[in-house]
């Protein structure tokens, strides 16, 4: 199965962009589905047709799904919901408070990830795409399988030895109701999902991200970002999209100026992003919505070609051996200093990279295990970090 993900900052095009290669992807045969994981959703606005809680077919060979988070606590997680809203009432808070509150942060980003692993499993789709939240979100998409095999083996872990003893003992004299085996069953479960989830995204193969931008200073910078941050997480950055590109056609001294302006940022998005695909999008007089403008953008896009290509396979992150023995551990980290980057030794087996907004724990593999860290340099754009086994 073809994982694409789109991203980018907020308003560059990326609903419309992802729509868009749903419909080509549909088009030419291939069993397509879009989800939409942003909570302002727009996705059935750019298709033009009602969207619910549920998945809909929108086109043949296209199902579309705008997740609720809400439908999806009630339908698939009510034994965790009914704890949470229970502890809750259990400390003062009642009705919809309760019920809101149980809506714990990042519960999109598990949803999301599961609809994935489902899908998988089903094989019923050829093609997911995802139409992400802007960058600060779709990172914390990136990072929750690390985030919640971490807190699930450190808290839940020890929590579930002592609850059985707990039920019988202080259960009985506090105030706040102790999660039932189901509930922490399903938390466990949980953790072997994320596990397979983290196993389909860094699947350079088959999993891609395809960052779209506009060509202007600040969602440059941004993309430069995040295409560092995916590096980070492990991600395969394949391709650059460059939306609302004025055509040289263009008339009147505004505009004129505008696509002067335009042309040295698209310079520099060529020298910035140099070795990855980029393809354009013109700007349209007309709003890009309903499915034939959607598949007028496909068509500027990708012209001829089939978007379930994969532009790149390369793994941003891989070990190697060096002459003398020792093994290195070489993470592609464009647009990124060595004064920007903090390394740490963690316990059981990984370090913990820190680099701008964002801090990764990074497992090692077990033939590594006991290694000594030997420090760290920066070679052609990447972190390479390097050990000595015992």
């Amino acid at each position: 199965m073809r994982l694409i993900i789109y991203n980018g900052k907020g308003g560059v095009g990326k609903t419309s962009v992802s729509a868009a290669t749903a419909l080509r992807l549909a088009k030419m045969g291939h069993r397509t589905i879009i989800m939409s994981v942003d909570t302002a959703h727009s996705l059935g606005d750019s298709l033009d047709v009602k969207m619910g809680s549920d998945i809909v077919n929108v086109a043949p060979n296209l199902d579309a799904l705008e997740l609720d988070i809400i439908h999806e606590m009630k339908t698939k997680w009510s034994a965790i919901k009914d704890y949470l809203e229970a502890f809750m009432v259990s400390q003062g808070l009642e009705g919809i408070t309760a019920d809101e509150m149980a809506i714990m942060p990042g519960m999109e980003m598990v949803a999301a990830l599961l609809y994935v692993l489902t899908f998988k499993k089903e094989g019923k789709y050829d093609v997911v795409i995802i139409d992400t939240a802007p960058t600060g979100e779709t990172l914390r998409l990136m990072s929750f399988p690390d985030v919640s095999n971490w807190y699930i083996d450190k808290v839940f872990t020890i929590l579930s030895k002592f609850m059985g003893i707990a039920r019988m003992t202080i259960g009985r004299m506090v105030d706040f109701p102790l999660p039932t085996k189901e509930v922490m069953n399903t938390v466990m479960e949980l953790k072997d999902q994320m596990k397979q989830c983290k196993e389909i995204l860094e699947d350079s193969e088959n999993t891609s991200i395809r960052l779209v931008l506009n060509p202007e200073r600040m969602a440059i910078n941004e993309t430069r970002r995040s295409y560092a941050y995916m590096c980070l997480y492990n991600k395969n950055v394949e391709c650059i999209i460059v939306n609302k590109v004025l055509p040289d056609t263009v008339d009147g001294e505004f505009l004129k100026t505008k696509l002067e302006e335009q042309k040295n940022y698209m310079r520099m998005i060529a020298e910035s992003f140099d070795g990855l695909k980029v393809m354009n999008a013109y700007m349209l007089n007309t709003e890009i919505r309903g499915i034939e403008r959607l598949e007028g953008l496909a068509d500027m896009i990708f012209g001829d070609s089939d978007p379930i290509e994969t532009y790149s396979t390369e793994s941003p992150m891989r070990f190697r051996t060096a002459k003398d023995g020792t093994v290195e551990l070489v993470m592609k980290m464009p647009f990124v200093t060595q004064e920007q980057v903090e390394l740490f030794k963690g316990k059981e087996n990984t370090i913990i990279i820190h680099m701008g907004s964002q801090r990764r724990t990074v497992s090692l593999p077990t033939s590594l295990s006991g290694a000594e860290l030997l420090g760290a340099e920066f070679g052609d754009g990447c972190l390479i970090v390097r050990f000595r086994r015992e």
